[in-house]
């Protein structure tokens, strides 16, 4: 089955388009030159979950989401580290809250307003749903350990960079023992499981041909992006904060906020809560600390993970919210309702920086 229908077909036009438009507007900076690399993005982005969708024949919902949210979470990184190469430490910081936050918040509450309304109360399991929870609040819990001993003023004050190094080598060591852990669990499930078909209509070629293609593109469109995010927060007239937390965090996921909705509107829940919830996962687990250990190299060697006080906070809401809500192994639509209330008060609080 290698023929691209033609949603494919106009996904691909519009990626190419988009990126054209990108580099035509790059020149020009300011807000023309930003929503044009976010479209790019946010197509692209689309194109990957295309891709890793057409391969769910090969892999199954755990390893899928692994896969989606490690390929969606790539233009974060991207982005992240050219803001920070460009100094924007504050925006960086933001981001990385930011983006946890939109994923049980905005994007579990969208997700589940859409499949609720469409399928009713929608179930997945239970045990593998508390698993990425716990595993998440765990993951962020370690991330605000620098912060606690600074504002503590406990012994370790004054050593946070050196914290801020001992907890990301810990997280990325646990991110790669977790991914042995799945890759165990799922080869046991699918030898006494039936296999579940997903006709992606891609054969394989096609899609890590378009996955290496994306990969690239997505490269250029980051920096582009970061180039033109500075003079736009200017023109708007917002903080670099709010900035970070709500728009850079929703264009750098903008994977999960296409294909996790999809999915649930699909009633296809297992997967779904597998994409939205690993990407965060992998946010705590490797993006940030693979963003620390890297600042030295682009000049922001003094970066730490010591977030202030409101970002800690909505850190630590994220990961009791993610855990609250999938706890019960189901899931309604005003759920869903009220995550993205508690995602407009956070967004709000920053509006003033």
């Amino acid at each position: 089955m290698g023929v691209i229908n033609r949603r494919d077909g106009i996904l691909m036009g519009l990626g190419v388009a988009f990126t054209i438009g990108a580099a035509a507007t790059k020149g020009v900076g300011g807000l023309t030159a930003f929503i044009a690399a976010a479209l790019a993005l946010a197509v692209l982005a689309t194109l990957v979950s295309s891709a890793v969708e057409a391969m769910g024949n090969s892999v199954g919902p755990a390893m899928i989401g692994i896969l989606q949210s490690a390929l969606g979470n790539l233009p974060e990184l991207l982005i992240l580290i050219f803001a920070l190469d460009k100094g924007l430490t504050g925006v960086v910081q933001a981001t990385l809250v930011g983006s946890i936050l939109a994923n049980v918040a905005l994007i579990l509450g969208a997700a589940f307003v859409v499949g609720g309304l469409k399928n009713g109360v929608q179930t997945f399991p239970g045990g593998a749903a508390r698993d990425i929870g716990l595993t998440l609040m765990l993951a962020v819990f370690a991330l605000a350990v620098p912060s606690l001993t600074s504002s503590l003023h406990t012994p370790a004050a004054g050593h946070e960079r050196a914290l801020s190094v001992i907890v990301a080598i810990v997280l990325l060591v646990a991110f790669a023992l977790l991914l042995v852990y799945t890759l165990t669990q799922e080869r046991a499930n699918r030898a006494t499981s039936p296999p579940v078909e997903h006709h992606g209509g891609w054969p394989l070629w096609m899609a890590l041909s378009v996955l290496a293609v994306t990969g690239v593109l997505a490269a250029l469109v980051s920096d582009w992006f970061v180039v033109a995010l500075e003079p736009s927060i200017k023109t708007l007239g917002i903080s670099d904060a709010f900035a970070g937390l709500v728009i850079v965090a929703i264009a750098g996921n903008a994977v999960e906020n296409v294909v996790g909705v999809q999915l649930f509107y699909k009633n296809r829940s297992e997967a779904a809560l597998q994409v939205v919830l690993q990407s965060p996962l992998q946010i705590a687990m490797v993006v940030a600390p693979v963003v620390l250990l890297l600042s030295p190299a682009l000049g922001a060697g003094g970066f730490t993970l010591v977030l202030p006080p409101l970002l800690l906070a909505s850190l630590l809401i994220s990961a009791l919210v993610a855990v609250l809500v999938v706890f019960d192994g189901e899931s309604t639509w005003y759920e869903g309702v009220v995550l993205l209330g508690l995602y407009v008060l956070l967004a709000a609080s920053f509006w003033w920086g």
